[in-house]
């Protein structure tokens, strides 16, 4: 088992390094135009807080899809409590490893009066719901995005697509969750069958946060200067590629460096590599600032004696 977690590891370094080292090299292949690009800017209020209202209501709609799940397993929780737990143990991903992030959701989730497995397997479910959807969503849209790029982009997208949705299918049935739990480790909490309505339910949920992720992107953009001219598509297909490489890599809190290096790849040829650079970085102030704002409400406001 300690064999395979080195191995594990190894693949996301070898991965971040990877990635790190394309956005390397592609500024320095555009070296010459990032110095001589010009960017014109031009601050539209209007258009940053529209991405940050979609960031939140996003939030809002993952919320209720991991309280429903948690739900379907038996136990009982209000919207409050789920959105106190979802967005406060969200900033367990700033530290590395990210193992923090399920541990105080299951700390959270049991001062509400949750069961600490079925929340940890619960938010296990969610992540496997969030990986599955964006490459679901990525293999629907990154055809049209990323055949600049090559045959083997778009065949890449759509076969990780496909198997994404047999995996969220996966976890509906108890046969094959019992041979998942055979490769897990002893330590995984068990994994109970979730319903087939609320599966699909919360895979359409996070589908639909990603569509709004995108969108938020094209307001940041648009927020900041003319010269950005994503379409929804681009932005959806761009965003939604860079969060999941930070989200696989579990070593980099928040995902922070192969995250931003994806936005440059995907935007220097679009775009420029200044602006790809700029709209990498404000990528990363909005998601700060949105999930911070979404949490201090409920790290300010101390709640009552857990039931």
């Amino acid at each position: 088992m300690a064999e395979r977690r080195w191995w594990w590891r190894a693949a996301q370094v070898a991965l971040a390094l990877l990635v790190v080292g394309l956005a390397v090299r592609k500024l320095a292949l555009n070296w010459a135009e990032l110095r001589s690009q010009a960017i014109h800017w031009e601050i539209q209020p209007g258009w940053l807080l529209a991405a940050a209202a979609i960031t939140w209501a996003a939030y809002g709609l993952l919320v209720e899809a991991w309280r429903r799940v948690v739900v379907s397993m038996g136990q009982r929780l209000e919207y409050r409590d789920a959105a106190r737990i979802c967005m406060v143990s969200n900033l367990g991903k700033y530290i590395p490893g990210k193992v923090w992030a399920i541990a105080g959701n299951a700390l959270l989730a049991q001062q509400a009066g949750v069961d600490a497995t079925v929340s940890v397997a619960a938010a296990m479910v969610l992540q496997a719901l969030a990986l599955a959807s964006g490459v679901a969503l990525v293999g629907i849209l990154g055809p049209a995005t990323l055949r600049a790029y090559g045959t083997g982009y778009v065949a890449a997208t759509v076969i990780l697509g496909v198997l994404a949705v047999l995996g969220v299918l996966a976890l509906t049935s108890g046969r094959l969750l019992g041979i998942l739990r055979r490769v897990l480790p002893a330590a995984m909490p068990t994994l109970t069958p979730v319903p087939l309505g609320v599966m699909l339910a919360a895979f359409a949920a996070n589908v639909c946060a990603w569509a709004a992720y995108g969108l938020a992107f094209v307001c940041l953009s648009r927020g900041i200067t003319p010269d950005a001219a994503l379409t929804w598509s681009q932005a959806s297909t761009v965003f939604t590629i860079s969060y999941l490489v930070g989200l696989v890599a579990l070593f980099a809190p928040g995902g922070v460096g192969p995250r931003e290096s994806l936005f440059v790849v995907l935007l220097t040829g679009p775009l420029g590599p200044k602006l790809a650079v700029v709209l990498a970085l404000a990528s990363r102030v909005l998601l700060t600032i949105t999930e911070l704002g979404a949490a201090a409400p409920f790290l300010l406001v101390r709640k009552g004696t857990p039931r």
